[in-house]
């Protein structure tokens, strides 16, 4: 069973004349919140153009990732998307701006298919995920199959790897993951 639903941290900021110190993750705080995953890999990634849109990604089981995203330079549109097998918000998302200003951050659970999309140039994204990048379990859905909101201007396309413009859209995708009878609700 997964750990928690796509939950919105908001880690506090000690500032003083220096500039400021935050505890981005603590494993006692985060269990008390109900994310119990244990984190074993960090990426990182730089998207340079505005509007370079990354996902919707998942592993499949056995290599399943629950993952711990936050922007340290820039600003992204984070969306977590329901793709658990029978949930009745199958396909609803969620989504927030993190920024390395509010220094917020989104996990994203087993189930849920995530993506960003950058708001501005340069951006850089660090994630922790709970397993592994496996290729065999690799997958995803396309970006513009969801109903998500992105927030770029209209008849904007955004820049795509190759391998996202391919990604099947969620009508003809095949989920693995089951429903664990929680549905997606509002971030908190």
């Amino acid at each position: 069973m997964q750990s928690a639903l796509p939950t919105l941290i908001e880690p506090r900021r000690f500032g003083d004349a220096r500039g400021w110190f935050t505890e981005v993750y603590n494993e006692a705080t985060f269990v008390e919140r109900g994310i119990t995953c244990r984190f074993v890999q960090d990426n990182h990634s730089l998207s340079v153009p505005i509007h370079t849109l990354r996902g919707l990604h998942f592993q499949r089981e056995p290599h399943g990732q629950d993952k711990l995203v936050r922007c340290i330079r820039g600003r992204i549109y984070d969306v977590a998307v329901d793709i658990r097998k029978g949930s009745p918000t199958y396909g609803q998302y969620v989504g927030a701006e993190l920024t390395a200003e509010n220094g917020h951050q989104l996990f994203v659970p087993v189930g849920f298919a995530h993506g960003f999309l950058t708001l501005e140039p340069d951006c850089e994204v660090t994630y922790k995920v709970s397993s592994l990048y496996a290729p065999d379990c690799d997958g995803g859905v396309r970006w513009d199959s969801c109903g998500i909101d992105w927030p770029m201007p209209a008849g904007t396309t955004p820049e795509l790897s190759a391998k996202d413009v391919v990604l099947p859209t969620l009508a003809d995708f095949d989920s693995p993951f089951p429903y664990d009878g929680r549905p997606l609700a509002p971030l908190a």
